[in-house]
């Protein structure tokens, strides 16, 4: 107070000196910056031009693992589904079991047509279409010669044709070009590829309430799982399966949450091939899926490439033959990526390798009838070969 008067504006007495001067606005603006540095330690200062540039570099080799980490907290958990339990012994009637499950059974068992996308599967394809072989009317197969993500590739399955003579009589098979786009989000391309496979199964005569399984090759249904539902009336028209998660080989189970392949009583002008969610009803424990279980080495690195998530291959060295090897035999992640989870808990408790299976109970039939040509999907046998493959 002076003079009878009282200011009651605080004052920064360290910048007085300056920050009070009058003068132009560039003398102005340096004021202010040496007031606000005039605040900080040197040591502070320092440290923060040390420890800024290994953050940004943090975030880089990392962002991806915290935003995936948060998730719970910016993504809900989807509907959850309806599950039908799930009834099987080898020595029940058909009568029974559709009983069980709420449904009638019918006079005579419906069509059944297998739809896939392929690109070089032809391991799992072929354990897949031994496994439905018994129940399905026709194999319908459709393949191109573009990856979803625009690179170029042979048609595999034409040049092994030979390998499914089993299949032949009730094979429809297509071939499509590739459109090629630079740039294109890889899921207009797999979109692109499935509308084609719409068409092929008109081709293939494909008729009202015929079965039609949509799935992946690596998702594959349970022969029996497939005889139930054409042989009972009453199923839902959409009924989506759900299948135990493998991941590399059969050695590595996961858990049974994949829930993408489904079957569809078939109506012209309704029904559309595709891989996502379209109804609420899950039939419980139906199959397998067997994700990234390849022979080769050099089948792993083309699906990293080829698939509509190549951007999870964010470094180069990601693609090396040594590292993927080590990968599959200690059960991690390709794409060094967190548990994609809605709960903190839930991805908590999946981080870190996946377990060891020793158990190949319950497995595809046909895998174990050729148990030592396919030993590579078995427990205890995790190397890989790095010869060419397929590709």
């Amino acid at each position: 107070m002076s003079d009878g008067y009282y200011n009651s504006k605080k004052t920064d007495d360290i910048c007085d000196d300056v920050c009070g001067q009058q003068g132009s606005k560039a003398a102005a603006t340096i004021s202010r910056l040496k007031c606000v540095l005039r605040g900080f330690d040197v040591r502070t200062l320092l440290c923060l031009f040390i420890l800024m540039p290994f953050a940004i570099f943090a975030i880089y080799l990392h962002g991806q693992k915290l935003t995936y980490f948060f998730r719970p907290l910016w993504e809900s958990p989807p509907k959850p589904f309806h599950v039908i339990p799930h009834y099987h012994t080898e020595n029940a009637t058909m009568s029974s079991l559709c009983s069980l499950h709420g449904w009638r059974v019918r006079e005579t068992p419906r069509r059944v047509y297998d739809a896939v996308l392929f690109s070089n599967e032809i391991d799992l394809l072929t354990v897949r279409w031994k496994e439905l072989s018994p129940y399905v009317t026709q194999f319908v197969l459709l393949e191109s010669n573009s990856t979803f993500t625009g690179l170029p590739k042979p048609f595999v399955f034409k040049t092994n044709k030979d390998q499914f003579s089993f299949a032949e009589p009730r094979l429809t098979y297509g071939n499509i070009g590739g459109r090629f786009r630079k740039g294109e989000n890889p899921f207009v391309e797999e979109a692109f590829q499935r509308v084609a496979l719409d068409k092929l199964l008109r081709i293939a005569g494909i008729e009202e309430d015929d079965l039609l399984i949509m799935s992946d090759v690596d998702e594959i249904p349970s022969a029996h799982t497939i005889n139930l539902l054409r042989w009972c009336d009453d199923i839902p028209p959409v009924l989506h399966l759900q299948l135990k998660n493998y991941l590399y080989s059969f050695e590595y189970y996961v858990d049974s949450k994949s829930w993408r392949a489904s079957v569809h009583r078939y109506s012209p002008g309704k029904t559309r091939y595709a891989h996502f969610r379209q109804g609420d009803v899950l039939l419980s424990d139906s199959g397998w899926h067997c994700s990234f279980c390849f022979r080769y080495i050099s089948d792993f690195v083309f699906k990293m490439k080829a698939y509509s998530h190549s951007d999870r291959v964010r470094f180069s060295r990601y693609l090396n033959p040594v590292r993927i090897q080590d990968v599959i035999c200690k059960g991690t992640d390709l794409f060094d990526m967190l548990p994609e989870e809605y709960t903190f808990r839930e991805m908590i408790g999946k981080m870190g390798p996946v377990p060891r299976s020793y158990s190949a109970v319950h497995l595809p039939s046909y895998l174990l009838d050729n148990a030592e040509k396919y030993k590579y999907l078995l427990p205890g046998n995790c190397v890989r070969e790095r010869q060419t493959g397929s590709l």
